[in-house]
Formats: structure tokens, sequence, C-alpha cells
């Protein structure tokens, strides 16, 4: 075990205490007795402190990167934990399979797309990532073992999706893919200026597109309160001659200062929102789902402080008011969201206590970390979103208190049942009375 700095997350917000890291490489290995807390570690792609564990253990889980089987009538895929999303669709797209649904980079193993049971553009049909595992096994730190499934340790399995690596390790999952006819998206986009007009978007093209989305201007939001571009798109009939992202040099090391000011921000939405563009267009999977992927380590651009990420999710029946009271905060602000994202999700019931996708819609942003008045307007968005009865997602989240989480996820003391005792995170520890030392009881 070494004690590092290599193992941080994507939005690279302070160390508050040096970790250790353990890499395994085989399903049959144990967990080091007395060496917690533990924390399992992917990739390091959640934006806070949800995958950081100072002063304990990181189990790095890369090691376990391999395919165990796939059903070619059914499409179930086992893999280990450490297997990347990008593994899973370089593998698989080109034999007609598709994950069933993906974040907006597929740089994530498929151990924290559980853990942190993510979403993406089409949770209005297919839910959340966790609605389509179909079991795992769990390694706890007594060395246990349980095979979790909707109908075999059920509380087991509804405790683990979106729960945060904090009930045990994740050796290996089954999920469904879906079957695609080729690489191709044919999308559609649609500007629109306020927020009621991009709902109505959203509501008319339920039924027809698997896969919606929009990006807003948080800068300039126009006279109508949210101007923006929405995206609307499906996997295209038939096969087709579409390009996959080519990738741009990144930066090879961190700026002392964000390279994203305000004013450069502020031209960038203009042009984007301004460009002329095609109404329709079938293009490659990866620039419409990954568009940053293509950018190495383009969390560098925030500068040697990192950026924080926040995102929320509304009521439906409040959405319209909070989403437009939360764009026009920002606009004040002037704090300069380099990428702000809209989306609504559909009404199917979380499959995890802690999943943060659920009915209503939801708008992410990312800032630079700009001291007090970054974290005064983070501040001003968590009221408005527990006073509309919403939440704050965890995995991008690297300062909410704990009443706003308390309040957002009604489950949490029915799951601290189920959380290992000796696994916890810098985010466990912030936002509840989590206790290092003596963790949870067993369930």
């Amino acid at each position: 075990m070494g004690r590092n700095s290599r193992y941080r997350s994507w939005g690279r917000p302070p160390a508050t205490g040096t970790q250790g890291a353990v890499r395994l490489h085989w399903r049959d290995e144990q967990l080091q007795e007395g060496g917690g807390p533990f924390l399992p570690y992917g990739n390091g792609r959640s934006y806070g402190d949800s995958c950081l564990n100072s002063g304990g253990t990181l189990v790095d889980l890369r090691g376990l990167d391999r395919f165990i089987s796939f059903d070619a009538d059914t499409g179930v895929l086992r893999c280990e934990t450490g297997v990347l999303l990008s593994d899973i669709l370089g593998r698989f797209v080109p034999k007609g399979w598709f994950l069933p649904v993906t974040p907006g980079t597929q740089q994530v193993t498929v151990g924290g797309a559980i853990a942190n049971d993510v979403h993406g553009k089409n949770h209005h049909w297919a839910g959340s990532f966790g609605h389509h595992v179909r079991r795992f096994e769990l390694l706890r730190s007594d060395g246990s073992r349980l095979l979790c499934s909707p109908r075999e340790n059920a509380d087991w399995f509804g405790a683990t999706i979106g729960g945060l690596g904090l009930t045990g390790v994740i050796l290996w999952a089954e999920i469904a893919l879906k079957r695609i006819d080729g690489p191709a998206i044919e999308v559609e986009s649609l500007r629109f200026s306020r927020v009621e007009e991009f709902l109505e978007l959203s509501s008319a093209s339920h039924n027809a597109y698997e896969y919606t989305v929009a990006w807003i201007d948080s800068l300039a939001p126009g006279p109508g309160g949210a101007r923006g571009l929405f995206f609307r798109g499906n996997h295209a009939a038939g096969h087709h001659a579409a390009a996959p992202s080519r990738r741009k040099p990144g930066l090879p090391f961190t700026p002392p200062v964000s390279l994203l000011p305000r004013a450069a921000v502020g031209l960038f939405n203009t042009a984007v929102y301004q460009r002329p563009r095609r109404k329709r267009a079938i293009v490659h999977y990866e620039p419409f789902f990954y568009p940053l992927d293509a950018v190495p380590n383009w969390n560098r651009l925030f500068g040697r402080k990192g950026l924080y990420q926040y995102q929320c999710v509304i009521p439906q029946d409040q959405a319209e008011a909070a989403i437009g009271e939360i764009i026009a905060r920002v606009a004040r602000a002037r704090e300069g969201s380099f990428l702000s994202v809209l989306k609504v999700f559909g009404n199917r019931r979380p499959p995890g206590w802690l999943s943060f996708s659920r009915p209503g819609t939801t708008l992410a942003f990312d800032f630079p970390d700009r001291g007090r008045s970054t974290l005064a307007l983070l501040d001003t968005l968590d009221e408005i979103t527990d006073e509309a009865g919403g939440a704050v997602y965890p995995a991008k989240d690297a300062r909410m208190k704990a009443r706003i989480f308390e309040r957002g996820y009604p489950a949490l003391h029915r799951f601290e049942r189920y959380r290992d005792p000796a696994f916890i995170s810098d985010f466990w520890r912030r936002v509840t009375s989590g206790d290092t030392r003596q963790g949870a009881a067993n369930a």
C-alpha cells in the first residue's frame, strides 16, 4: 500500500489529508484486515469528495477490468467492476449493442456507474443505470460476499445502487445492453428562450425521442429567462458513415489560474447560441454523448483551484419557477459556468435508496472555484433547491451542508444500517456524523 496524491476527484478539490491506496487485481482477493477505513475508487470521475478518503485507504479497482461473459441473445454482459464504459462501447458497438444508459463521459467504471447510479439523456425512456443492473457480487470488509439482485439480498441491492461505494466493494456486475443498428445518432437541434418553452419541447419530444438534453447560456439567459439549444435524438436506423470524435490536444499541465474567465465564457456562449447549424444531422455517438471526452484533462482548464460542478433536481410542479430562479441567480452572480445543462427526468421510481435521479427537471453547472463568491452562490442554489423539494447530486458535490443532504435523501437513516462499518468517504464525513472508528452496525 502506498501513500500518494495521485488519487483525486475530477473537480480537483483541495485534499484534506493523505490517503493510502491498495489495488485489487483478482476477484478472490480480500481486503486487508485493519487496513481501513476503506473506500472503493474507480477512475476518479466524481467531481467532489465522494471518491476521496482522507486518512484512510482507497481500494483501486482498475485492476479488475475483465469481461467475464456475454449472452448474445439477451445482451446481458457480466464484467468486473473496473471495466470502463469506453471498454464496453469499444467491444460491443461493432457487434450491434449499446449501453442502456450512459452519463456524459465514457471514462467511468461499471462500479462507479452503479455506486453513483448515473443517468443520461434518456432517463424519460430508460431510467438510470441501476435500472439495468441484473445482479452483482459485493465484498464486505468482514470477508463475506453477497450476491445481490432485485430478488436476492434485495435490501443490499437497493442500498448499493447509488450507495456511493459505502456498502462494500462491487467485484463484478451483470448489465443488460441494448441492440442498435450502428454507431450513428440522428439528432435535431432547436433554439428556445424560456424555461416554459424548454419544458414544452421536452414534453413534445417525450414519446418520439429517446435522448433529450438542453444547453443553456448561464451568463446571458435573454429576456425570456433561459435561452439555449434543445437537442433530441435517436439511434439511427440502418448503417451510416459517422466519424468518432477527433481527440484534441489537452493541457499537459495545470495552470495557476483558470483559463476560463467570465468574458471568454460569455463570448463562447453567445457564439454557440447564434452559430448557424443544421436542424437535423446524423452524427457518431461520441460527439453526441461525450463531447468533452475529446479533450484530455479538460478539467485542468479551471486552474489550480479546480471547479465546482453543481447539479440539482427539482420536482416537476416546481420546475418552471425554481429553475428560472436558479438561472437568474447564476446570471446575476456572473460566476460564468462553462457548461450548463438542462434535462427532464422521467417518472420511473429510483432503483437505489440514495439514487439522485427522480421525477423532475435537473440542471447542472460547472463553476471555476473563485472562493467565497462561488461558495455563497452555491449555498443560495441549495436553498432554492431545498425550498422547492429538490435534491443535490452527491457525485458532483464538494460542499453541500448536512441539512441539505438529509432533506434531499429521506432514506439516509435506513441506508446507514447497511453501510459497511469499515467504509467511509470525505463526503460522508462531511454530510453525516459518520465515525471512521466505529462506522455503522452490520445489518
